[in-house]
């Protein structure tokens, strides 16, 4: 059978174009044992991709050029030689960016499409969730009343954030780019403060929001933002590291020392991955959808409609273009 896919065709210098990708028309073999033909519903873009279209070490292998990029999927089984999933199973997991793929069944997990929209699983219930989930509760550890500070706020991992920070009795301020997301943040999500970096000047508004300083920043885009927070760390401040988005197509992402910065905050940055937390996957899938569940954790979706806008909606991430979780729904 003829399906879709989308390849690297060639590693970007900066930001990434439609000629990064190529499409392509492949045949599906056969099932062998214990495999399952799935057609995708969903397909999730992220940040980490980019990083992964370029030859260099990093955290994960990068991508294969004239190959299948992958990302997370959620799709319905439509075919299956496994005792583990049956035909109209719903699943996700690390998936070609094809329409149709044939996988092992246990590189898939079934998710209940019961209990929340299928497409959560790529985002609020899924990687994104937990993300926010690990990276603020373990590394920000935020205490009651002290000030939460979350760039790229209106995000998929950054609104989560900030409204478990709330959760947690923090002071919570957003930081985003449009009059529409900070309006969001503000009205939709209970976000004590907000600053648009567009409009306002970064240090005046950071001191404006956080007049006795910054005690937990959820780092998600780096650059000059990132920058100016350190400047205002108070003593034990704690910084998780998620993201760095602002320097993703940069040649040489280049601004202030932190050290110093640090050791006069005597603060704690760190870098994490998801991945680290593995083993507790299920006690994060579980408060974070009672906490949906009761209503105390709303997610949005910016959802682009069929497989041909996969580039386009991957090339959004770096205008800001999205609020909360970016997706493309075929």
């Amino acid at each position: 059978m003829s399906e879709q896919q989308i390849v690297l065709a060639s590693r970007p210098e900066g930001r990434p174009t439609r000629d990064t990708f190529r499409y392509e028309t492949i045949e599906l073999d056969a099932l062998k044992a214990d495999q399952v033909l799935v057609e995708t519903l969903y397909i999730s873009v992220d940040p980490y991709m980019r990083g992964r279209m370029n030859d260099a070490r990093s955290y994960s292998q990068p991508f294969d050029l004239d190959a299948p990029i992958q990302g997370g999927v959620v799709a319905r089984v439509v075919e299956s030689t496994s005792d583990l999933l049956t035909v109209g199973d719903t699943v996700v997991g690390m998936l070609d960016w094809a329409t149709k793929s044939v996988v092992d069944a246990k590189q898939v997990r079934k998710i209940d499409a019961t209990l929340a929209p299928v497409s959560t699983a790529l985002g609020v219930l899924g990687m994104t969730g937990m993300t926010a989930y690990f990276g603020l509760l373990d590394i920000g550890n935020p205490q009651s009343g002290e000030t939460v500070v979350v760039s790229a706020a209106a995000g998929a991992v950054g609104s989560i954030v900030g409204q478990i920070a709330k959760i947690k009795g923090a002071r919570v301020v957003g930081i985003a780019g449009s009059a529409e997301k900070i309006q969001y943040l503000k009205e939709e999500l209970g976000f004590d403060e907000v600053i648009n970096y567009k409009t306002e000047q970064i240090g005046e508004a950071l001191d404006r929001t956080c007049p006795d300083g910054i005690d937990v920043y959820f780092e998600n885009v780096g650059g000059a933002i990132g920058d100016a927070v350190l400047d205002r760390l108070n003593p034990f401040a704690r910084i998780p590291v998620c993201g760095a988005i602002s320097g993703y197509n940069e040649q040489a992402d280049l601004g202030p020392r932190v050290q110093s910065k640090l050791i006069i905050a005597r603060a704690r940055m760190q870098g994490f991955l998801v991945g680290d937390y593995g083993k507790r996957f299920k006690e994060a899938a579980e408060q974070l959808g009672k906490w949906v569940s009761n209503g105390e954790l709303k997610y949005e979706e910016t959802i682009f409609e069929g497989f041909e806008q996969v580039p386009d909606a991957f090339l959004g991430l770096f205008d800001g273009s999205n609020t909360g979780k970016l997706l493309v729904k075929l």
